[in-house]
């Protein structure tokens, strides 16, 4: 199956790349939703040269690889079409970002325009380059994981299809067979992502906890688990702070985040049990031992995974905004999601099944009277309809 779509960040980084501004252009996100696709489609139409190496070497490249592309590039380039270097998986490089800093500046100071185009897949690893070394000189752009909208139009998902196999395009053709499904998912996503991304890159003193952690989740997606809890079914788990440490880890790649607990105008990190959502239902879905026809008709795990789907789309689409996400439990009353903007409060209820009174939503408006309800499913905004809006528009 030879898909060809081409998603809307290709053409805000053609635009960036044709400013006035002179700016290193940065592209990150998770593996496997179409960075390198992005850039090769920017590379179809670019005037001049272009170079295109990636770093996801069996041995991560030194700086010197970086200074090899760079002076590969300039040979491309002309005043009049300048050239477009692209550097794949750049976070792979040791001290990248220096690198680019001072390459940079020469051409700067030769009035060289090259431009240049990065790629990473590690949101820590960028994040500490791009504020360590690069601090006014780059533009980022996010390529999130794939959405229900767009499953639709490329590979005609039905809510229910995408809800259980999630967003990834390259196992998205495979769905009719359940079984290779998984088997993909499992060994060229999580497995890559688990050993390339985050055990080789980071100091992990108990790698087999991290995939522990990992498999756990995936069992109790979109649920509140207290590190207490974890401890006790993890062997050699260690502390609630190397739980949450690699818990975060696990974020940085763009795969489980923690949602911290809203407490009066605040939110609460330290003691909060987190609410893990996972940014990608594939990934749930393929460690799970239910099949899709299983999933529908268990009507609380189905219940699990729409309530997943809809905080991996909050999140998806509201990160890099000065937006909060997080969630309210008091007692037996919980409210599923808190949005907190600069200037707004608002609190979510997802219903998946029989109507039913959103009994934690009553119990915190009455404690934040300012804060706007939202009721998505049964009774309130439609399920299709709220994962084709985008969060940062409906909660601006």
């Amino acid at each position: 199956m030879n898909v060809v779509y081409e998603r809307s960040i290709v053409a805000k980084i053609r635009e960036r790349l044709r400013d006035q501004a002179d700016l290193v252009q940065i592209l990150t996100g998770p593996r496997q939703v179409g960075k390198t696709t992005a850039a090769r489609s920017v590379e179809k139409n670019w005037p001049g040269g272009v170079h295109y190496a990636a770093a996801d070497l069996p041995l991560p490249p030194g700086p010197e690889w970086i200074k090899a592309q760079w002076l590969t590039a300039r040979k491309h380039h002309s005043e009049e079409n300048p050239a477009l270097l692209i550097l794949d998986e750049i976070q792979k490089v040791a001290g990248w970002s220096e690198s680019v800093k001072a390459l940079w500046e020469e051409d700067r100071a030769k009035n060289m325009s090259m431009k240049v185009l990065l790629l990473g897949s590690s949101a820590l690893l960028i994040s500490r380059g791009m504020t360590e070394s690069l601090s006014g000189r780059f533009y980022l752009h996010r390529c999130l994981h794939w959405s229900f909208e767009e499953c639709v139009k490329t590979f005609g998902f039905d809510l229910e299809k995408w809800i259980y196999f999630g967003g990834y395009p390259g196992a998205a053709p495979m769905t009719q067979n359940e079984d290779v499904w998984r088997s993909y998912v499992t060994d060229s996503l999580i497995e890559t992502v688990l050993a390339r991304d985050v055990l080789a890159m980071q100091n992990i003193t108990k790698p087999t906890l991290l995939r522990h952690l990992f498999a756990l989740s995936s069992s109790v997606p979109a649920q509140i688990l207290s590190y207490n809890k974890m401890l006790g079914q993890l062997t050699d788990a260690g502390n609630t702070t190397t739980l949450a440490h690699y818990l975060r880890l696990l974020e940085t790649a763009f795969l489980i985040s923690g949602l911290d607990r809203f407490s009066g105008n605040r939110i609460r990190k330290r003691g909060s049990s987190p609410k893990l959502i996972f940014w990608n239902n594939a990934l749930v879905s393929a460690l799970g031992m239910m099949s899709f026809d299983q999933a529908r008709k268990d009507t609380a795990w189905w219940g699990r995974l729409v309530e997943n789907a809809v905080g991996a789309h909050l999140l998806n689409h509201l990160q890099g905004l000065r937006h909060q996400v997080c969630y309210w439990r008091k007692g037996n009353l919980e409210v599923d999601f808190v949005i907190r903007t600069p200037g707004d409060l608002f609190a979510l209820e997802v219903k998946s099944g029989r109507p039913a009174r959103p009994r934690g939503l009553g119990a915190f408006m009455k404690l934040f009277p300012k804060a706007k309800p939202l009721i998505v499913g049964t009774g309130g905004m439609d399920l299709i309809e709220f994962f084709k809006t985008d969060p940062a528009t409906l909660f601006s």
